[in-house]
């Protein structure tokens, strides 16, 4: 996973407990180019220069760091704007470490802070959490945020809007751009299938994003917005990659198909999609695994 853990297991993650691979707790890139179990970033790195993304490529406005990954301000189809905020990011990155394989984390409280950028990815404000609506690391490698402020305060006092989640299914050959707020960055590269289950030491991800080579995500991009690049909507979460070609292992996860046959891919990067979450939120931004149509894993 991309993201930074403590220790061995920290050092796989993308994020704090992202994925580079997979990991119960983020594991620490030892260089910019290393990438943890979840894209997480190792927690003594110091963010990267910004780097100018292609003209046709998204933008940062929305997008938010963490300690150790990144995430997005994010709404679904019946957020209203007077609603308490969402930001989205791996299961990974949580600050308690990875969830463990079938685990799932339900309405937690949560005092975690986001730096919010704006479009030419400059820091414009901190932004707070109360609650931790969702995590997990069962299926996909998500987790959710709820705000001290709502989308119309967010707007009104740092002009900047919430990242649309995609309600449909992306699909193959999709441009796309992973957007990093740690390393205030992008990837820019297309969706080139989809895998059946992704294995990660003991994690398994269902439907996962594979990128085509280009996108080459490091340690620190856990938790990165997934976005279709014409629509400028989230279709997914960046969350791991095969960093040494091992087979199932922390941070090189492995392809297994319908038929069970494994493949390793070295050096590919992979995302979680996110459309599903749009089925499980009710009035007030809340999480209700109960609702019609709701597929995300439940405790």
């Amino acid at each position: 996973m991309k993201r930074p853990l403590v220790g061995a297991l920290t050092a796989a993650l993308l994020g704090a407990t992202a994925f580079t691979g997979l990991a119960t707790t983020p594991a620490a890139a030892s260089a910019p180019d290393a990438a943890p179990f979840g894209k997480a970033a190792p927690t003594s790195a110091a963010p990267a220069q910004v780097e100018k993304a292609p003209q046709a490529a998204p933008d940062f406005a929305g997008a938010v760091a963490l300690s150790n990954c990144s995430g997005s301000l994010v709404r679904v189809p019946q957020s209203q704007p007077t609603d308490p905020a969402l930001v989205l990011s791996n299961g990974h990155c949580l600050q308690s470490g990875m969830p463990s394989p079938g685990e799932v984390v339900v309405d937690q409280p949560s005092s975690r802070s986001f730096t919010l950028l704006d479009a030419s990815a400059n820091d414009v404000a901190t932004l707070n959490a109360t609650r931790l609506s969702y995590a997990t690391m069962t299926d996909t490698d998500v987790s959710l945020y709820e705000l001290d402020s709502t989308y119309q305060e967010i707007e009104s006092q740092h002009g900047i809007q919430p990242l649309d989640i995609a309600a449909g299914h992306p699909t193959a050959g999709t441009a796309i751009t992973v957007v990093s707020g740690y390393w205030k960055r992008t990837y820019s590269c297309d969706i080139d299938a989809f895998v059946h289950e992704l294995h990660e030491a003991g994690w398994v991800m269902k439907d996962s994003i594979r990128y085509t080579p280009e996108c080459e995500t490091i340690g620190g991009t856990s938790g990165s917005p997934i976005v279709n690049n014409a629509t400028g909507e989230v279709v997914g979460v960046n969350n791991t990659g095969n960093t040494n070609g091992g087979e199932c292992t922390m941070n090189n996860p492995c392809e297994v198909d319908e038929n069970g046959e494994v493949t390793v891919r070295q050096g590919i990067n992979y995302g979680q999609q996110t459309y599903k979450i749009t089925e499980c939120v009710t009035t007030g931004n809340k999480i209700d695994l109960g609702l019609p149509g709701c597929e995300l894993p439940r405790p």
